[in-house]
């Protein structure tokens, strides 16, 4: 079904799932097919508007009436009772929280909801820098902080699978990486990770695969290493201190004399293959920014 994902544990898969949003003429989804490995970071890159949330909430049964089947860890979603949600963990787009409480009274009553015990709240709200506004009322937060607090509350039952819909929206480069840093943190535990986002810097960096998603179609499905040399150039750039940017073809490259001799006589400041970045695929495929 998917080359590699056939011989090894899939906690999700997909299959020709469709979905109409009552009163809308159009399908805002179009027989998408995926399947997501135990273990892997997933991640469905698109545009608002695409699809990629509305996927995420038929998977967390938030959304039914679907066309299609989907199954997870190996048992049809329809199936699954109560018990599905102390498996996963959702962090939502947009913060959720009881503003009048503080960031530990969010996290202990959230928590409480969960067989499974909570973790540690100090230790969790430390590694996404809110460990010194555990006792601060939440309507005193700044949005990146109530984002990061969504994220903490995602986790804290220890769930085998993540949902994480635009983790790093709103927030600044630091607490960004504090964000990718426990998401390759949980991945290394085994943890099965599904992404949703239009930054496909943060894509690039964490995913596993990626599928570039477009009017509610999957377009492209494959790593985003793939992708990127599937969609680019076979070229590099030259940039020396004495001459112009020059571009070679990357094929037979040392036995290029003009290259050699750009090499052999000028002080080089940098050498670039022309690989696509993901945004450039997602705008060959589509025809449109990730916007």
């Amino acid at each position: 079904m998917l080359g590699f994902l056939l011989y090894i544990q899939l906690m999700l898969s997909v299959e020709n799932l469709s979905y109409r949003y009552p009163h809308n003429a159009d399908l805002t989804l179009q027989q998408l097919d995926f399947a997501i490995a135990q273990g892997e970071v997933f991640g469905f890159l698109g545009p608002s508007g695409s699809g990629k949330s509305t996927t995420q909430k038929i998977l967390y049964k938030l959304l039914t009436g679907y066309e299609g089947t989907i199954h997870f860890a190996g048992k049809p979603l329809a199936d699954w009772g109560r018990e599905f949600y102390e498996q996963i963990g959702v962090s939502f787009e947009l913060p959720n929280h009881y503003t009048k409480l503080t960031a530990e009274e969010n996290l202990r009553f959230f928590s409480s909801f969960y067989a499974r015990p909570a973790g540690n709240l100090h230790e969790w709200l430390d590694k996404v820098g809110l460990g010194t506004d555990a006792n601060k009322p939440v309507a005193d937060f700044s949005k990146g902080m109530k984002m990061r607090l969504n994220f903490v509350r995602a986790l804290l039952h220890n769930p085998d699978v993540l949902f994480l819909d635009e983790p790093t929206s709103g927030l600044d480069p630091i607490n960004a990486g504090k964000i990718k840093r426990i998401i390759r943190e949980l991945k290394a535990q085994g943890k099965t990770i599904f992404i949703t986002t239009h930054n496909m810097f943060d894509a690039d960096q964490l995913c596993d695969r990626v599928a570039l998603l477009h009017q509610g179609q999957i377009k492209a499905l494959d790593s985003p290493a793939t992708l990127k040399l599937q969609y680019g150039t076979r070229n590099v750039r030259v940039t020396t201190r004495n001459e112009p940017d020059q571009v070679f073809p990357l094929d037979s490259l040392g036995h290029n004399p003009d290259f050699m001799r750009l090499l052999q006589l000028n002080q080089i400041e940098t050498i670039h293959s022309q690989e696509a970045t993901l945004e450039e695929v997602f705008i060959k495929i589509t025809g449109r920014q990730l916007v």
